[in-house]
C-alpha cells in the first residue's frame, strides 16, 4: 500500500459519465481518493452518501472527492441515480490503479480466499503527494475523520 509522503500514482479512469478523469488535470487541488468494494451495498452506500453530504465542506477546503471501484461506469450511473449521489465515481475494471495503490489484496470470507478491494482512503496534496492514508476503513464516522485530517493538513 502507498505510504504517506510518497508520490501518488498517476491515473486516468472513466467516471460515471464515461468521461476520462486524469490525476494530471487535478494538480493544484487536494484529492480525497477513496476505494470501495461495490456499488449499492450497505457499507458502500453509507460511505458514498456521507461523502455526498460532506461534499460542500470538502469543496470549501479546495478538495475533490473521487470514489473508485471495479464496477462499470453503467453501474456507477445507476448507483448515483438510485442514491442521489453528488460525487464522482471512477471505474477501474482492470484493477490496475487499485493494484498501484495497494488496495487490491487477498481477502478471506467464510473460509474462501479471493482478490478484492480493501476499503481505503488517501488524501493527496496539490503537488500529488500522499499526505494521509486510511486503511481497512470502518464506514461509521469515516468521512468526519477524513475531513478533520484534511483541515489539520491544511493548517
Amino acid at each position: 500500500m502507498i505510504k504517506i509522503d510518497e508520490k501518488a500514482p498517476e491515473f486516468c479512469l472513466p467516471n460515471q459519465d464515461d468521461i476520462e478523469i486524469c490525476s494530471r488535470d487535478l494538480k493544484g487541488k487536494w484529492i480525497v481518493l477513496y476505494f470501495y468494494p461495490r456499488d449499492n451495498t450497505p457499507g458502500c452506500t453509507t460511505e458514498a452518501c456521507e461523502f455526498t453530504q460532506a461534499a460542500p465542506d470538502f469543496s470549501d477546503l479546495d478538495a475533490i472527492i473521487l470514489g473508485v471501484s471495479a464496477d462499470t461506469t453503467k453501474k456507477h450511473r445507476n448507483f448515483i441515480e438510485k442514491q442521489n449521489l453528488g460525487i464522482t465515481l471512477l471505474s477501474d475494471e482492470s484493477t490496475e490503479m487499485m493494484q498501484e495503490y495497494g488496495v487490491w489484496q487477498m481477502k478471506k470470507n467464510y473460509g474462501k480466499e479471493y482478490m478484492g478491494i480493501v476499503r481505503s482512503t488517501f488524501i493527496i496534496n496539490p503537488e500529488g503527494i500522499v499526505k494521509a492514508v486510511f486503511e481497512k476503513v470502518r464506514v461509521k464516522e469515516h468521512v468526519a475523520k477524513v475531513q478533520a485530517e484534511l483541515v489539520s493538513l491544511q493548517a
